[in-house]
This record gives structure tokens, sequence and C-alpha cells, in this order.
């Protein structure tokens, strides 16, 4: 057979440089991602082996794994489980080292690592398999750098793409580079792969390239090398490029046609030019290639010979030899591992498939389906419920399909592949109709799981048919895969049907546990109607006697609760929840519920009780093995120990729980929320650049659907405390935007509090206004009095710094005092601010008072915490300078500078240290040239701040002082650089606060 492919790799230059520049990367310790798009035949398998070949000739461990397309959606991890494999078999020893310890999930990829554990097969589970996927190639590329090259993600199922995408974002520090490919011309408007490949390219690791077609120079040194001659007729090179339009592909097609003689036989349908060489080949060679084509894009031979042996025609012999012509003339290729073929492309292979007659393609089907029942052991185990589920589907036969699909939807669970197993479920919803009475009664699978659903509600000794699977129950086991898989919109659907189908008044356990599945998605996706679910659920079931499901009602919405509107309502709703669960024997869903207890008693009750509650929450759920409850309760420790100022120890809960939430594989889970109380804690505690190293350890993880405005409002802060005011306010906007309508007021609040410090340190009264009443409006304020503290503190100071005073600023101030007078403090952090949001109050209203900043530093004092007590000192000496107490200022001054060095607060630091310096009390580079003032401004540039404080423009000052605009100008330019603001309102609200200007000396 002569040859058909290019033996010379034709261009690809910049695609060759761009993949050894990332391996170089990864070998000096960056992981990468390379992305490498191209419609079919353009070379992308190509181009992926010559550049393996290269990395290995450089001393690189390279490992292939490929998508399978036959069914897909039922074939999680293919090509991880095919990668390992191949390591396995090269690596041997090393690779079994390098999996110790994690073998038990990592058999669910690969079942040479041995047994599966017996860990729960639910999201939670998927996500250790990720964490320890993971960290065996982190352990594999410490002496070596590593490569995966994973092919045809156009026909990856989700499971393979959420675990490719954890592994980019995780590998951090591993000299690992992942190459992948994708067919661009298969990539419809809604296809899966196109969010999930917009989102790895933000990520700074992660390039993506699309192949272009060949151009005519190269078309012609790909024909050079096919077909064996320096130069081919310029009318071929013409002629073929025209028709194969660079692909190189097709070129091979079309110069294999031109050398049998028949360049112009060949029709412009893309369909015919993939059939014209597989109609060449002999009548059997055709046959045993149709049948390949069926069994998949990888088909075993032990399993394509006992098909075509099913088939009754042929021997073993006859087999090879058609085989062989099919592999030499380039429509199979042996597979790497030596145990099968693929088709060398995968549109031959759709082509000859979509070129069965309907009855042909059946019974192919069905021989595949019946050789494989009766021999299972012809595919890989991790393969074979969801093949046979394939076959059975495509030989039209329901009573066979129906079984099957449900089968490898249950082995798709067991691996945590739920979206797979929910692609599953939906065939046998789509067939459940199509399959007799008898066929259902006799040939299902029982019931599998999903979750507290009640499978049964009839009284005992009593079944009404639903001792079988029936098509309700594969609604649920379909509703729970929909929610575990992040398809809500589906699940929602899912939910509805089932319901449809559900008879309150028969079966109103099954209806509440829909209506609750319901909720939790509404929830999910941010949208309102999940208490209203919840509270009708509860109601079909209140008068039913203690059950799982009443007690998952009353969990749910006491967590609602405690999230929105907490009060005594909502504890009395978690205490029923406690008590039901416990009587009957539901402990995860108890100590769900009391931790939602602790937290809820938190905001209404004495605090050290609420947090030995939730401690002793956290110490149940640990030997119950639920991971999930276990972070859970870490996680709201951390936020209320944070809460009543207890900083080191939020650190310490919240670094104990990621610490578990990484050794359970949960870090897609609660990771995001865990790392942001760490950080926040962090802060809290001064440690600012340990705070900042966290986040910025987080930022190529993914946020999930939320927690984003945490992440960014403590971005936020972050700059803010750097001086950045421009990088904080564009965080602030991303979080404010990110809240949502179903945003919480733990969220809420503290992003409300950042815009208006943002506001007060740019001098913008009126933004500081809006963004209060924004904030108190939209929000349940109820249990919230940690948060509306501070929050009000800002926006007393923002109203105090105003002069003159307006209507707006009046209205806003009596607000603000109305609602501090309903606030209880309830631990020392609470008394600190609520003595600065006195002392503000009684700025804004002209009868500042020591007593109240004094009362701040004591309580804070004895609190610990760098922040408020910096903005407490700073406040005291401001009212000691006033009174003329110099020695307690300067104290107060310094101790307030030092602790905002410490923690990075460059604004509080700035305002100390002007103070200091107006009072003679420090040094600065530009010494005063003025009188007094210790700000280094001169006589007239302090007139034009005065002016400035009066917010008025450089034509107002030139008027006022009888200068031109342009003079003003420049002043207004020198005091911005020597008080070191950015803005005019900056200033003005910088004058206010070191009272440079007395109230009276301001109107004018």
């Amino acid at each position: 057979m002569e040859q058909t492919v290019s033996p010379v790799f034709v261009g690809r230059g910049r695609e060759t440089d761009l993949l050894g520049a990332a391996l170089g990367r990864a070998g000096a310790g960056e992981p990468q991602a390379v992305l490498v798009g191209g419609e079919a035949g353009v070379g992308k398998t190509r181009l992926v082996e010559e550049f393996l070949a290269r990395a290995e000739a450089d001393g690189a461990v390279t490992a292939l794994g490929a998508c399978l397309e036959v069914g897909a959606e039922g074939l999680p991890y293919g090509p991880l489980s095919a990668a390992l494999r191949r390591l396995h078999r090269r690596l041997g020893p090393e690779l079994d080292a390098a999996a110790a310890g994690l073998e038990g999930h990592l058999a669910r990829l690969l079942p040479d690592f041995g047994e599966v554990d017996g860990e729960g097969n639910d999201e939670y589970g998927r996500a250790r398999l990720f964490e320890h996927t993971a960290r065996l190639f982190e352990r594999l590329s410490e002496g070596r750098t590593l490569v995966l090259a994973v092919e045809d993600l156009h026909w990856s199922d989700r499971s393979t793409r959420e675990l490719l995408a954890y592994l980019v974002r995780t590998l951090h520090r591993s000299r690992v580079l992942i190459v992948a490919t994708y067919r661009t011309d298969d990539l419809h408007r809604r296809h899966p792969l196109r969010p999930f490949l917009a989102e790895l390219e933000r990520l700074r690791t992660v390039q993506r390239h699309e192949l272009e077609r060949l151009d005519r120079p190269e078309v012609a040194a790909q024909l050079a090398g096919i077909l064996g001659s320096e130069t081919p007729g310029r009318d071929v090179v013409d002629r073929i490029h025209r028709r194969s339009e660079g692909n190189p592909f097709f070129v091979e097609e079309l110069a294999a046609a031109y050398r049998d003689g028949c360049l112009a036989c060949v029709t412009e349908s893309l369909r015919d030019i993939l059939l014209v060489r597989v109609e060449a080949l002999p009548e059997e060679t055709q046959r045993i290639v149709r049948i390949a084509a069926e069994g998949g894009s990888r088909i075993e031979h032990a399993l394509l010979a006992a098909v075509v042996a099913e088939s009754g025609a042929g021997g073993e012999d006859a087999l090879i030899s058609a085989l062989r012509t099919a592999v030499g003339a380039n429509i199979l290729r042996p597979d790497t591992d030596g145990e099968g073929y693929r088709f060398r492309h995968a549109l031959v292979r759709e082509a000859v498939s979509d070129d069965l007659l309907p009855g042909e393609r059946q019974g192919i089907n069905r021989r595949f389906a019946t050789v494989l029942e009766a021999d299972p052991e012809l595919v890989r185990a991790e393969q074979r419920t969801a093949r046979l589920a394939d076959y059975w589907y495509h030989a039209h036969q329901p009573a066979r399909a129906l079984p099957a699909a449900l089968d490898a939807a249950r082995g798709a669970r067991r691996r945590n592949a739920f979206a797979e197993q929910l692609k599953m479920l939906e065939r046998a919803i789509e067939l459940w109709d199509t399959v007799s009475e008898q066929a259902l009664a006799t040939t299902l699978r029982p019931y599998d799981w999903a979750d507290t659903y009640p499978p049964c509600a009839c009284d005992d000794g009593e079944h009404d048919g639903c001792d079988r699977l029936q098509l309700v129950d594969v609604l649920a086991e379909a509703v729970v895969a929909a929610r575990r898989a992040g398809d809500r919109d589906r699940g929602q659907a899912l939910a509805r049907r089932a319901l449809s189908l559900v008879d309150e008044a028969r079966n109103p356990m099954r209806a509440a546990w829909f209506r609750l599945q319901r909720a939790k998605m509404l929830d999910q996706l941010k949208r309102g109607g999940g208490l209203e679910e919840i509270q009708y659920a509860y109601r079909l079931v209140q008068d039913l006697g203690p059950s799982v499901v009443q007690a998952e009602a009353l969990s749910l919405e006491a967590s609602h609760g405690l999230l929105r509107n907490p009060g005594p309502a909502a504890v009395a709703t978690a205490e029923r929840a406690v008590a039901v669960a416990r009587q009957v024997g539901a402990p995860s869903v108890e100590v769900h519920a009391r931790v939602t207890l602790a937290g809820l008693l938190g905001d209404f009750d004495d605090s050290d009780r609420a947090l030995a509650l939730l401690t002793e929450a956290v110490e149940q759920a640990r030997p119950l093995g639920n991971d999930d409850v276990h972070t859970r309760g870490l996680n709201n420790l951390a936020s209320l120990l944070l809460a009543h100022g207890r900083a080191e120890e939020a650190v310490t809960a919240a670094r104990t729980g990621l610490d578990a939430a990484r050794r359970s594989g949960l870090l897609l889970n609660t990771g995001p929320i865990l790392t942001g109380n760490l950080a926040e804690a962090l802060l809290a505690a001064g440690r600012t650049e340990e705070a900042a190293a966290v986040l910025a350890d987080w930022d190529d993880k993914p946020e999930a659907d939320t927690h984003g405005e945490f992440m960014d409002r403590l971005r936020g802060e972050l700059a803010l405390l750097r001086g950045d005011t421009a990088e904080a306010e564009t965080h602030w906007a991303a979080a404010h935007a990110s809240g949502g309508g179903g945003a919480q007021p733990q969220h809420v609040l503290p992003t409300a509090t950042l815009g208006i410090r943002l506001a007060v340190r740019l001098g913008r009264p009126d933004q500081a206004r809006a963004r209060l009443a924004e904030a108190l409006d939209g929000t349940v304020l109820t249990g919230q009095d940690g948060h509306l503290f501070p929050l009000l503190t800002h926006a007393a100071e923002a109203e105090a710094d105003q002069h003159p005073r307006t209507p707006e600023g009046e209205a806003a101030l009596a607000r603000i005092t109305a609602l501090a007078a309903r606030l209880t403090p309830r631990c020392g952090l609470h008394r600190g601010w609520a003595a600065l949001l006195a002392g503000e109050l009684a700025r804004a209203a002209g009868r500042p008072t020591a007593a109240h900043r004094q009362a701040a530093v004591t309580e804070l004092r004895a609190v610990g915490l760098p922040w408020p007590l910096s903005l407490a000192l700073l406040r005291a000496a401001e009212d000691a300078a006033a009174a003329g107490d110099r020695e307690s200022a300067a104290a107060q001054l310094r101790e307030a500078a030092e602790l905002a060095r410490r923690r990075g607060d460059s604004g509080t630091r700035r305002d100390a240290e002007l103070l200091a310096e107006r009072l003679g009390l420090g040094h600065r580079d530009n010494p005063a040239s003025g009188p007094g003032d210790g700000l280094g401004l001169t006589p007239r540039e302090r007139d034009v701040l005065r002016q400035l404080a009066l917010g008025r423009s450089n034509r107002q000052i030139a008027e006022q002082l009888f200068i031109s605009p342009k003079t003003a100008s420049v002043h207004v330019s020198n005091i911005l650089a020597k008080l070191a603001v950015t803005g005019r309102g900056e200033a003005a609200a910088l004058a206010h606060r070191l009272r440079l200007f007395p109230e009276g000396e301001t109107v004018g």
C-alpha cells in the first residue's frame, strides 16, 4: 500500500514554538496548559504526536488519552484513565509509590490501583477524587516534567472536563504541561465545551490556539511528501489546494485519489471525499470497517472479533487480513495500547456509520450488545455498562436499553460522575413509556439512591407497586444528579415533572421531598421562591409524624433564616429540626441543624454559649464521616469567632477547615468560603501580607456560583489598605454587582461598608449617602448588629466631614441615629464600635466629646485587634489635640501610626502622621513653610485649601481670592502633592478630619 500520510511534518512552526516554550516553563516549575483547536482534519493529532516525540527526546514523560465518542455521556474520565494506564505501564513501581495512600479513590480512574474504597459516592467523594488526582500528578512531577495530552475534548464528558479544569487550576509549582485538542467545527452555540474553554482561557497559565489551514506552499510541501516528488505539478497543487481548502486530511484523501488516477472523480461532498477510499477496499474489508464504525471511535480487537464471529462470516484469519488491509489503507490504525483499533480520523467513522442502512445499523449494534452481555470481559470494567447501554439504545431495543441505561447511571454515580449519571437517567426517562409493563416489572434494577428521598411511603406490607422501581424514582435520582452536576435549571424541570406525577394527597412525603429539592436549587441559582417551597413542603408533612423529610424541611428553613432573616422564629425552627432529626435517627441532618442553631444564637444570645454549641456540633460531625457538615461547622465557627473579635482563634478554625477540606477533596465545595473567612480573619488580626497571599493563592481556583462577592470585597479591602483607591473601587463594584437579588446580609452590609469607606476617603459624601441608603433599604437588618456598627460609624463619619450641612445630610444623620439606638452590643468589639459611632454622631452634631473616643480605645485595647483600635486612637488623638493635651495626642498618634504600619494601612498611617506634623510632633521630607500648620502648606495654599473644603471649583476659588484660574489650579496641584491625596474631594475630607479650619472659618 502506497504512502498517503506525509512523512514530512509541514508548517506549524509557530505552534511548535508555542508548545516548546510552554514545556520549558513547566519544566521550571510553572505548570502550563495549552488548548489546541481546529476543524476536523486540520492536523491537531499530528501536531500532538510530533510534540510528544520531541518532549520525550528532551527527557519529559508523556501520557496520551483520548475522549471516546461512543456513549460519551456515560464514559466519565476516559482519557484520564487511558493516560494513567499508559503511565502505569511505563513507570510501574514509581506510579504505585506516587499513588501511595490514594489508591482507594484513584481506583475509580484506574482499576489497576486495586479496590475502590468504601466512601460515599456523592459530590464530596467526587471532589476528593479530583484532589487526589491532583496530588498524584504533583508527586509524579517532583523529579521530572510530565506532559499529559488529551485529544478530542469536543467528545469529552462533563466529569472529564471538570477534572481537567481542576488540575489546571490547582497544580501550582508542579512540572506539569497539559495539552488538549478539540474540534472547532463541532462547537455549536450550545456545545458544553464552549463555556469550559472560555473559563480556562481567563487563567494566566492557559494558552488557547487555533490551528489554521495550510496555505498553498504548505499544501505543495505536503503533497511532495505524500507523492514522493519534489515538486508536484502546478495544476495538481492548485486543484487539490482549492478542493481541500488547505485541510491536511482532505489533502491526503485527494492525493490518494489523484495517485489512483482519479483527481477529478472526487465529488464536492465531504461525505464522498471521506468514503471514496473506504469504498475502494475489498468488500470483506468494507464489512469489517462498517462493523468497527458502530463499535465506537476505539474498538477492542477481541470485541470486534466476537461480533464478526456472531455474524457468521469468516474466521480469525479472514478478520486479520481485512484489518491489515484497512490499516494499510489508513482507514484504521492500531491503538497505542496495542489492544484495538481507531479510525485514523473520526470523520471517516462518522461517514461510514451514517452510510449504513437503518436496519443494518440496528443489527450491528444488537450484535455488539449481545456479545458484550455474553462476555463482559471484552471491554474494560469502567466502560462496560455505558457501552452496553449505548449499543442497546442504537439497536432500538428499548426493553434492553432501559435497564442498561439505569445500570450505567448507577455506575456513573459510584464514580461521582454526576453529569454522566444524569444523561443516562434522562435516556431511561425517554425510554420509559416505550417499554412494556411486564418488562418494567421484571427487568429493572431496584431503586438506587437519591439522598433523603423516600422510595416508599406505604404502610408495612401494603405496597401499591412502589416496591419496584417507578418512573418517579428515576426522576428523583435524576433531580439529585442534576443538582450535584450543577445543572440546576434541568433539575428544576425534572422536579416539576416529578411533581406532576405525584399525588400530594396519596404521597405527601414524596411531594414534599421534591419541593425541598426545588428550594435547594432555587437558592443555589440565587432566585426567589425557595422559602415558599420549603414552607409548602413542611405543610405537606407536618401532620404525618416525625420523618427525615420533615427534619430536613425544618433544617432548610432555619438555614434560610440564618442567612437572610435571623430571629427568634428561626431559632425555634432550628431547635425543632434538631429534635426531629434526633428522633428519626438522621444524624447528619441533626448536626447540620445544630450548626445553624449555634449561628443563630450568636446573633441573639450569649456569644460564649453560641460558641460552645457550635464547637460541640463540629465535634459531633467529625465521627459521622460527613465531611460537608464537618467543614461547614468549622467555617461557621471561624465566622462566629471573628464576629466577636477573636481573630486569631478564627484563623485557626478556618485553617483547620481548609485542611479538612483539602484532605477530603472538598476544596471545590467549601474552599472559597473557608478561604474568604481565613483571609478576613488574617486581615482583622493585622496579618495583611498573609491575607494577601491566601487570596492570591486562590486566584486561579474556581469560586463556583457563590462567594465571588466575598472574595472581591476582600480584595477591595486590601487595595484600600495599600491606598490604591482606584483598584479598591473596581473590586467594590464587582462585589456589589455580583450580589444579585439573592444576596445575603452577611455580604451586603460589609460590602456597603467598604463602599462608604472609599467614599469617605475620596471626599464623596453624596456617594456614601447613596450606598448607605441602598444597603439599608434592600437588606433585612435583624440580627446584623455586628455588621451595622462599622457600617453606621463610617456613614456618620462621612456626614461629620461634610461642611456646610445639607438637608440630605441631616436626613441621613437622623436615620443613622435612629438605627444606632436599636443596636445591642454583645461583646467588647461591638462596644468599641458603638463608642466610635457615638463619637462620630457627636462630631456631626457639632458637640464632639473625648469620652466616646476614650471609651472606644479602652474597649478595643482589650479586644486586641489593630483595627478598629488604630481608628479609635486616631480619633482620641484628635480630641486630645483639640483640648490642648499635646502629650496624650502624641502618644496616641504614635501608637496608631505603629499599628497602621504593621497592618499595612497606608490611609490611617498617613492621617496619623499628618496630624502629628500639624501639631509639630512629626517629621516629613517637606518642611513646613507656612505658619504652624506643619503640613508644608504656604499661606496662599492654606487659603486655597479652605476654599476646596467648601467644595468650590478653580474658577470660584480664583474669584474669591482674586487670582487667575490657572494660578488656582497650580495651587490645587501643589496641595494634592503635599497632602499625598489623589483628588480634590479627598483633600477636602482630610482638611475636615484634621480640623484644619474650625467650622466658622469655612463658612464664606
